[in-house]
């Protein structure tokens, strides 16, 4: 064999376990669990936007209400307002003040939204109301669908901030410039939890 192909063969070695030392670093793994941790955080939007568009049901219930309902309601369309007016993009998921402004107010939408519903407990011609029914079984189905999606984005950020901080990985994080994402976490004891809608309704 002559010494160029020996150097060909060589180079070629090299570039094969370069390769292979560089996948074992994260260079691909870190930015595929980055991908689905901000997938996850798209499917956290989507829920709470879905909650947010079954307020102006809520409007046309509140409606029957006594002026006290209709003083909350005023309060959670206020609160609905600001919450939509908040968005993380997906290059914000590592921005703590951003991310605890966000859930700050989507509590706020979510506590409001639950005295609404515990207030409306005492009319019970407003229990009866089909349009009522309906907005209570879609309101039970979206918060588990929040808790859901909070749950699967803060496993993708778990998964993804592991890769971050440990070694190898961590190697291809750094040369990436990644850093950790913020998971989704209440301001509050508790918050984080979906409200048990059933018996308020």
């Amino acid at each position: 064999m002559s010494a160029t192909a020996l150097t060909r063969y060589t180079r070629f070695g090299l570039a094969a376990l370069a390769a292979l030392a560089l996948s074992a670093c994260g260079i691909n793994s870190v930015p595929t669990a980055e991908e689905a941790a901000k997938a996850r955080w798209a499917d956290v939007q989507a829920a709470f936007q879905e909650r947010a568009n079954l307020i102006p049901n809520l409007a046309e219930v509140a409606s029957s209400a006594a002026d006290r309902e209709k003083e909350i309601l005023t309060g959670v369309i206020e609160a609905r307002a600001k919450a939509t007016s908040i968005q993380i993009s997906a290059d914000d998921l590592n921005d703590p003040a951003k991310m605890a402004q966000f859930q700050a107010a989507q509590e706020q939408l979510g506590a409001g939204l639950g005295r609404l519903l515990a207030n409306f407990e005492r009319y019970p011609e407003l229990k009866s109301i089909t349009n009522y029914q309906m907005l209570q079984s879609q309101l039970e189905g979206q918060e588990n669908r929040i808790r859901i999606a909070i749950r699967d984005y803060n496993e993708a950020v778990r998964d993804y901030n592991t890769r971050v901080r440990t070694f190898p990985e961590m190697i291809g994080a750094m040369i990436r410039g990644l850093k950790p994402m913020v998971p989704y976490q209440a301001a509050t004891p508790g918050a984080d939890v979906a409200p048990n809608l059933e018996g308020k309704l």
